[in-house]
């Protein structure tokens, strides 16, 4: 199974669930036909691999990640015109003082006026351990992640390749953009729909755009109690120091399946974690047609 990974980085990026997610797609029963409805796109992973042929109901509150995939999605943003602007951003930035930092902090300050979208990548690929991370003026908060030499001729063209097959899945299905709150983007599901949830999760750190309250949490199990659609959401489970309470609060009453996960807070393998995740879903599960999450997995 190849995987699409996305142009976007940030932390918690759910390339490595891919398989596990699209097994428990496939065992639905879902007519695969119908429309894929995802309130929290995010880096866009999950929905750019979903094995749904129909409608691609995204949304987003961070209204940069909107834009920058509406800008793939018209042409405005090419693996070209990516190739010339990470070359010259490439050059300032190993030309730059303090190495790098003083040109990185240009971009910075220049996406935080103008909002470009060729500025919101180099940022997600230039900032410390692959975060994005906003103020509460809605300000791009990240630190440098030190390395002049980033976008190196082979890391602009992986990234331009990412750019390239992203467009290809945009051409291959019906696609629709929404900056909204993620209850505006759950009410355009239909009963053959399914919905795949993916939100900030509760107890744990989150950026200005995607802050996430109790109250979020409450308004997101109503809304998915609710649905006549098949539902999934992405939660954490526990980890070795605590449990997430909101299972037992809210979200017990819907079947739950656990996986191991390993995330990297840091550049130290001590700093290393293992994170228990869980799947949330509505429906009952049948025979996979086929159990992607055994196939060879390659990423692209």
């Amino acid at each position: 199974m190849a995987i699409i990974v996305p142009p976007i980085k940030s932390q918690g990026i759910k390339t490595k669930l891919v398989p596990w997610i699209n097994d428990l797609i496939l065992s639905s029963g879902i007519d695969l036909d119908a429309n894929w409805i995802e309130p929290f796109f995010g880096t866009g992973v999950v929905g750019l691999n979903s094995p749904m042929r129909g409608r691609h109901i995204v949304g987003d509150a961070n209204p940069h990640i909107i834009n920058f995939y509406k800008c793939v999605h018209n042409g405005t943003i090419t693996p070209v015109t990516t190739r010339d602007y990470l070359e010259q951003e490439s050059s300032l930035l190993k030309s730059s003082e303090e190495d790098g930092y003083v040109h990185f902090r240009e971009v910075r300050d220049r996406f935080n006026k103008e909002y470009s979208p060729y500025d919101f990548l180099f940022l997600s690929r230039a900032g410390f351990n692959g975060m994005m991370r906003f103020n509460r003026k809605g300000e791009w908060n990240v630190p440098f992640c030190k390395k002049a030499e980033r976008f190196s001729p082979a890391y602009v063209t992986k990234i331009c390749n990412q750019i390239e097959r992203v467009g290809q899945i945009f051409k291959s299905k019906d696609w629709c953009f929404y900056n909204s709150c993620f209850l505006e983007t759950i009410e355009k599901a239909n009963s053959n729909d399914i919905i795949y949830c993916d939100p900030p999760y509760f107890g744990r750190y989150a950026d200005y755009y995607n802050g996430w309250t109790e109250e979020d949490e409450r308004n997101l199990f109503s809304a998915l109690s609710r649905t006549s659609a098949r539902f999934i959401l992405s939660t954490w489970h526990h980890n070795d120091y605590r449990s997430n309470e909101t299972i037992q609060r809210y979200w017990k009453q819907f079947n739950v399946t656990t996986k191991d996960h390993f995330y990297h807070n840091g550049g130290k393998i001590e700093n290393r974690r293992s994170m228990v995740e869980a799947l949330i879903f509505n429906f009952e599960i049948g025979a996979c047609q086929e159990s992607v999450a055994e196939a060879p997995i390659e990423y692209v």
